[in-house]
């Protein structure tokens, strides 16, 4: 399944073994509804806290899953091309679900803005990675296209608007930061970056991520 297949890319992008399989949270409409999906996205990380213990579920739509399943045996890069959309919204609802996991497994709390600016970068890298050999060509289209050729859905309460453009600026700014070795073509020092930034915890890693370029 390709959610399998996402969440294995952004375990070895980030050299994490999370002992969960995000396909086997995957639930349907009615499930989701059930579970509080507001119904409003194609993808949606459904918590909820009891006393000290997490209950996870991902809702994607069908209509997302049947549209990524036509083309599940082609490789990432092939869809890249195809189905960058559709692809990005898979990978938005894994990185939410691995990076709680992540969280959970340090005990500690995660606000959906620091949720939120992780999914946006961990899209820019999961699909700059899959075309590593088309370099900073790509990786300045993918730039554009994630950043600056958006809009937010309509419905959206203030902060849920604020929280999404917020996430959007600042994981923009630490993605641009990361041009500079895609452009150099220096693959190690940017998965190590990248894999430091994502143990910082809570405000650091969003000051992190803010600073200018």
């Amino acid at each position: 399944m390709i959610v399998d297949r996402i969440q294995a890319h952004l375990e070895a992008i980030y050299g994490l073994e999370c002992g969960q399989r995000a396909s086997a949270f995957v639930v349907g409409p009615a499930d989701a509804k059930a579970l509080g999906g507001t119904g409003r996205a194609e993808e949606e990380l459904l918590v909820s806290e009891e006393e000290d213990a997490l209950s996870v579920a991902l809702y994607f739509s069908p209509q997302l899953l049947e549209r990524l399943g036509r083309f599940e045996h082609l490789p990432a890069a092939k869809l890249m091309g195809r189905m960058l959309g559709s692809y990005c919204e898979l990978a938005e609802g894994v990185s939410h679900f691995v990076y709680l996991l992540q969280v959970g497994a340090q005990t500690r709390r995660v606000s959906l803005l620091e949720l939120e600016t992780q999914a946006e970068v961990d899209k820019f890298a999961i699909c700059v990675l899959a075309r590593w050999a088309d370099g900073e060509r790509w990786a300045r289209e993918l730039l554009t296209r994630l950043f600056d050729r958006v809009s937010f859905r309509s419905g959206l309460s203030v902060a849920e608007a604020w929280r999404y453009a917020e996430a959007n600026r600042v994981a923009k700014r630490y993605c641009s930061r990361l041009l500079r070795q895609v452009a150099e073509r220096r693959l190690e020092p940017f998965l190590a970056e990248l894999r430091r930034s994502y143990r910082l915890g809570a405000q650091a890693k969003l000051q992190y991520f803010a600073r200018a370029a």
